[in-house]
Order: structure tokens, then C-alpha cells, then sequence
């Protein structure tokens, strides 16, 4: 929830058009309509959360087919944030991405542990049964991807050690391997405190396919740092 709609229409236009990377920004809600306008034909435009349902008295709630009007390809679910925030489940994530899904849209699941989680040693049960749940039957490797955040290494300036996304991100395939047909193809992002100079090392890593950004993003010359390292 950041920037005025000068702020999103210029970020939007400063980043011309990448041909090195797939690039997808996510805006606000309210910022969609200027950003698709202003960004270049070559970056796909997406959401940050979208309804559990279709339409009617929701009063609030963005629905996954007025995404798809807008133009947005994708939409994220289940950040950490709206988890721990709005104390969305990962069920609720799931019935999410049915509707995402039915509305043509490519969903980025997210999942992560606490700092906690992590120091009890439990991270790998606590991922793959956010998995498990927020990965409906409508999944396949065109419209899922997944975006590993250590919610210990989000907004804090932490960042995960390269064994620790390594580790992780082989759960994750191992994962979707059992789960899913074609699993080779589905991207698994790491975000968390990814920054232009930790970049190359982050996404030259085993099973990272991309990076999730947050902070780093709203300023377009370290965003596009990060996607000159992609």
C-alpha cells in the first residue's frame, strides 16, 4: 500500500520493456487502471489479493473476474501480510485461487514460516502444509506459481543465507513434484528482503526461478537491477 497514482504511473514507465526477464508488477487496487496504461507491452500486470467470491454483497472485495477485466494475468495470494494481518487461512487461499484460476488467472501462492517456526526447526513441516492447503485441485504448472517468503526476512533488512533458500526451495519442489504433473515447469520465487545487491546470488541458486520483490521495487533503478540479474 504504497504511492500516490503519479508515483505508480512513473514507476510504471520507468521500467520500459524488459526482453531479459518475465517481468509482473502488482499495484493497488485503485492504481491498476493507470499502470496498465503506462507500462510497456512486455510486463504482464497483476494483483495483490482478490475475492472468495465472484460478485454481490461484498462490500470491499475486488473480484478475480473484474482482475481479469483490468488486464491483470496474475494475482497474489496468501502473502504473509494478509495472514498474519487479515488472519486469512490457507484454506481460504485456496478458495481464492479456484476463482482466480477459473477466471484466467495465473496465481502466486505464497508460504513461509516465522522466525519462530524457523528456530524450533519446524519450517519444512510448517511450508509444506501451507502448501498442501492453499494449492486447490484447480493447479497445474501454466496457472501456479509459488513465491517462498521467510516472514522473519520481510521489511526486517534480514535475508535468508543461500542454504536456507536452497534447503527450502528443494522442499518446495520435491513437493510439487508429488502433487502435481509437470512440476518442473512451475516457477518457485524467493522474496524476502531481495534487493539489487543480493540479487545474481539469490536467483543463480538451485530451483529459485525468480524473485518476489517488495520494498526493492518501488524505486525503478534497483528494480531494475533485479531484473538485469534475472
Amino acid at each position: 500500500m504504497n504511492g500516490n497514482l503519479a508515483d505508480a504511473k512513473a514507476l510504471a514507465e520507468a521500467l520500459g520493456n524488459p526482453s531479459n526477464a518475465d517481468v509482473c508488477i502488482c499495484p493497488p487496487y485503485v492504481h491498476l487502471g493507470v499502470v496498465a496504461t503506462a507500462k510497456s507491452q512486455g510486463i504482464a500486470l497483476g494483483a495483490q489479493d482478490c475475492s472468495l467470491k465472484d460478485n454481490g454483497a461484498f462490500t470491499g472485495d475486488i473480484s478475480a473476474p473484474m482482475l481479469k477485466e483490468m488486464g491483470c494475468s496474475y494475482v497474489i495470494l496468501g502473502h504473509s501480510e494478509r495472514r498474519s494481518y487479515h488472519a486469512e487461512s490457507s484454506t481460504q487461499v485456496a478458495e481464492k485461487a479456484k476463482k482466480a484460476h477459473a477466471a484466467g488467472l495465473v496465481t502466486i501462492i505464497c508460504v513461509g514460516e516465522t522466525e519462530e517456526e524457523r528456530v524450533s526447526g519446524i519450517q519444512n513441516q510448517v511450508v509444506t502444509t501451507q502448501l498442501a492447503k492453499s494449492i486447490p485441485d484447480t493447479a497445474n504448472a501454466q496457472n501456479l506459481v509459488i513465491a517462498y517468503e521467510p516472514v522473519w526476512a520481510i521489511g526486517t533488512g534480514k535475508t535468508a543465507t543461500l542454504d536456507d533458500i536452497k534447503d527450502m526451495h528443494a522442499v518446495i519442489r520435491e513437493f510439487l513434484k508429488e502433487k502435481l504433473d509437470n512440476s518442473s515447469a512451475i516457477r518457485i520465487l524467493y522474496g524476502g528482503s531481495v534487493k539489487a545487491d543480493n540479487a545474481k546470488e539469490i536467483l543463480a541458486a538451485p530451483n529459485v526461478d525468480g524473485a518476489l520483490v517488495g520494498g526493492a521495487s518501488l524505486k525503478a533503478d534497483q528494480f531494475l537491477t533485479i531484473i538485469d540479474a534475472a
